[in-house]
């Protein structure tokens, strides 16, 4: 029982590393105002609101099965407080970091109405963080399956799509920037 606990661990902490991925490219590509004919932006905002659930799921899966594993010494604290873990704290320490971070972006969406926009889009923007900390929690822990070429190429992959679509997000300025920051500076 336990050796299956351990590769669903395994395999939805990568499928989180996914969905996260790309939860990060939909959310770039959201707040540079891309739209298609076919993908109007309401629609990418779903997307990205609905993977990033999903995201969360999976990352539930991979903590609970991580920890009731019971192969390594993991407790349920050492999911949320940092560094606490008697199992390479370090690595474990940043996925909390992560899932901690998750955590923030899910509450203060839930209550967004009720937040002001500087203080939602602070959170929103550290969640920019989120992603190389949960990456390198996944480079870092060890196990026989962070040697896999599919594991080392899904990996760059993500690396490459993250790059990309954030690089894409501190260069390209939507025309009505501007006189957004100005009508709510205005406020």
């Amino acid at each position: 029982m336990e050796e299956i606990l351990w590769f669903v661990s395994r395999a939805a902490g990568l499928v989180s590393l996914l969905m996260l991925t790309g939860t990060v490219v939909l959310g770039c590509a959201h707040a540079t105002r891309a739209s298609t004919g076919r993908w109007q932006r309401f629609t990418l905002h779903a997307l990205h609101r609905n993977l990033s659930l999903l995201a969360l799921v999976f990352l539930a899966v991979h903590i609970a099965s991580a920890i009731l594993d019971g192969y390594v010494p993991l407790q349920w604290v050492d999911a949320v407080i940092p560094f606490v873990s008697d199992y390479h704290p370090l690595w474990v320490g940043l996925g909390a970091i992560a899932f901690d971070l998750m955590l923030a972006v899910l509450v203060t969406s839930l209550l967004r109405q009720r937040l002001s926009q500087r203080l939602w889009r602070a959170v929103h923007v550290a969640s920019y963080a989120m992603w190389p900390v949960a990456m390198i929690h996944g480079l870092g822990i060890p196990g026989s399956d962070s040697n896999l070429t599919w594991v080392i190429a899904m990996n760059g992959a993500c690396a490459a799509a993250v790059a990309a679509s954030v690089t894409r997000r501190l260069l390209v300025r939507h025309p009505d920037t501007k006189a957004r920051r100005a009508m709510a500076g205005t406020r």
